[in-house]
């Protein structure tokens, strides 16, 4: 395996020198908290990173779970790994104080999760899962609830899980069929089932908790008749005993990457007797669950981004160990190759790779500053934070997992050869980055939400505040020489998405939300793109300040790499967006037209 599987000093420089992570704990809620405590949560994550998870990744990987006599079988570390993390406090490092948690920031979480994701991103999974899940009954769930599954989710004991997809209805939720019947003993009975639930049976915990929606009985069609309730694979007894709770493993599926944690297919009640307790009111379920499915999908994005980090590193290490060929400018045959990494071609696809990590890493993190921010402050601040981060939640989980496949795969490309066999683990990275533009929704549906929904939410006030961010930051660069010309091609970068988003309102009052969305998936990458752009500026700026003073050595290569990959993306990705824009303003709507009988 790589020396590297994250770059710590870019973690540090993100964390302290972009985001100031210390001024978070000027608000109350974050006050006990510091750089010293920060310093040692990230090194202590660094340390598991390298000692417990990256030495198990192949592993994993080779020797996947088994679904053996209706159950499933994981890896024996997952229940040695859940147990540490419980113990360590890692999976309720967020949560308040009043349920055991660490109350740390936010933004400190997710550098921990992308650290894990970035060392075994399969074993990652169990304990983010879970932290979720708790978060949920948490919020909303009746105090019971709360007393019954929180203490042992935080523990590591017991498995948490998020249930939606169902087999007939995949992403459109308002088709879910999953049933609930009241009974007048406190608790529903669940039939249906649910598929592709990652980690929703395994023997490396001793419950599984799946959070789950189904529509009780006589509720509304759609997605307002839908409900959210705890559904145990062992119900918790009022001594302390497990009974089963009529939740049947239908399958464990085989996937392409992703292997070491499963994903299943449950049939819920074949025999009656599946119990699922209410969490909050009813019908409210789907409101409910989007608090998890926005934290996941911030989550997936942050993965993306760390699987293509340790792809980064690895391709990195290679390209400067690997001699091949000679400068063009030499002429002698029995002079020494060169390490790969001085020929050009290998330099733009390293360049390409750390401008998608670390610039899918800025606005991951820009991301759960809002978020932390939501969390202390009030009124129009509160809202103001909220509706940044609802707008820049679909765009933070797409272009790293879209972006991401693209940089592994350029990473895996450096190792020629080499990189398609398992002597290296760029096919492995390859393989698991593929699943995050599927899962926590498709980058479909997540074009749909940001053009059909975000953008024009509240009479378009989320839009509105996000430009005023950017161009808060384009004012700032314009005022340093080097960066002034780059500011002025965000500028008009920000011009080209005015004038596509208008022409494309426009086009939805001539001719439907047909047309209007038929290019949805286009118009989130055009607006990824763009935001991206913006990330790179915002580091940018703290990068020319520190070049200023004069640093010297590794600190200035770091800095001037820093500022060579800004340039890189935008020379060669921000003019990406001229070929989008050019297509979106057409509005012709030529997908729409194309019949099914056309296709052969």
């Amino acid at each position: 395996m790589p020396e590297k599987f994250v770059s710590e000093r870019n973690i540090k420089f993100m964390l302290y020198e972009v985001f100031d992570a210390e001024a978070l704990t000027r608000y109350e809620y974050y006050a006990e908290h510091g750089r010293e405590i920060f310093d040692l949560v990230l090194d202590t994550a660094l340390k598991m990173g390298r000692d417990i998870l990256q030495p198990l990744l192949r592993e994993m990987d080779q020797n996947p779970p088994q679904f053996v006599n209706g159950a499933v079988k994981v890896h024996p570390m997952v229940r040695d790994w859940m147990r540490t993390c419980g113990e360590g406090g890692w999976i309720s490092a967020l949560a308040p104080y009043e349920y055991g948690g660490q109350q740390l920031p936010l933004l400190i979480g997710a550098v921990t999760r992308f650290i894990f994701s970035a060392a075994n991103y399969s074993a990652s999974v169990y304990p983010l899962l879970t932290a979720g899940a708790a978060h949920l009954i948490e919020s909303f769930a009746a105090q019971e609830l709360k007393d019954l599954y929180i203490p042992k989710m935080y523990a590591g004991e017991w498995q948490g899980t998020m249930a939606l997809t169902e087999p007939q209805a995949g992403s459109s939720l308002s088709d879910l069929s999953t049933l609930a019947e009241p009974t007048d003993q406190g608790y529903y009975l669940l039939r249906g089932q649910k598929i592709f639930i990652s980690a929703s049976d395994h023997d490396g915990v001793d419950n599984i908790v799946n959070l789950l929606l189904a529509r009780i009985k006589g509720a509304p069609s759609g997605v307002k008749g839908i409900s959210l309730f705890v559904a145990p694979k062992f119900r918790p007894e009022a001594d302390g005993s497990l009974t089963a709770n009529d939740i049947q493993v239908a399958g464990s599926f085989h996937k392409l990457g992703y292997r070491g944690s499963p994903i299943c297919q449950l049939s819920l009640g074949e025999n009656s007797g599946c119990r699922g307790f209410l969490v909050g009111e009813p019908h409210q379920g789907l409101a409910y669950m989007f608090q998890m499915m926005n934290e996941a999908r911030i989550d997936v994005g942050m993965s993306a981004a760390a699987i293509a980090s340790a792809a980064y590193c690895a391709s990195l290490q290679y390209a400067k160990e690997r001699p091949q060929g000679r400068r063009l400018t030499s002429k002698d045959p029995t002079l020494p190759p060169v390490p790969i990494i001085e020929h050009a071609d290998v330099k733009r696809m390293l360049l390409f790779q750390r401008a998608v990590v670390e610039g899918s890493f800025s606005l991951l993190l820009q991301c759960t500053v809002y978020a932390d921010r939501a969390r202390v402050l009030s009124g129009d601040d509160k809202e103001k934070n909220e509706l940044l981060l609802d707008l820049l939640t679909p765009v933070a989980k797409t272009y790293p997992s879209e972006m991401g496949v693209l940089s592994v795969s350029q990473g895996l490309q450096i190792l020629g050869g080499y990189g398609y066999c398992d002597e290296f683990p760029l096919e492995l990275f390859y393989r698991d980055a593929r699943i995050h533009p599927i899962h926590e929704g498709t980058t479909g549906i997540h074009g749909l939400d940001l053009l059909g929904r975000k953008m024009v939410m509240k009479g378009g006030k989320a839009a509105q505040l996000y430009l005023q961010e950017v161009e808060k930051t384009i004012s700032l660069a314009r005022e340093v020489s080097v960066l002034a010309p780059y500011a002025g091609r965000l500028q008009e970068a920000l011009g080209k998405l005015r004038e596509v988003t208008a022409r494309l309102v426009q086009l939805s009052q001539e001719k439907g939300p047909e047309y209007f969305l038929a290019d949805a998936t286009l118009y989130l990458e055009l607006f990824g793109i763009i935001a991206v752009g913006w990330q790179w500026l915002v580091q940018a700026s703290v990068v020319q300040k520190t070049l200023k003073k004069g640093p010297s050595g590794e600190e200035r290569n770091f800095y001037q790499g820093k500022l060579q990959t800004f340039f890189y993306f935008f020379h060669y990705e921000l003019p990406k967006i001229e070929g989008l824009a050019r297509r979106l303003l057409e509005g012709d709507g030529l997908t729409v037209e194309t019949k099914p009988e056309m296709f052969e």
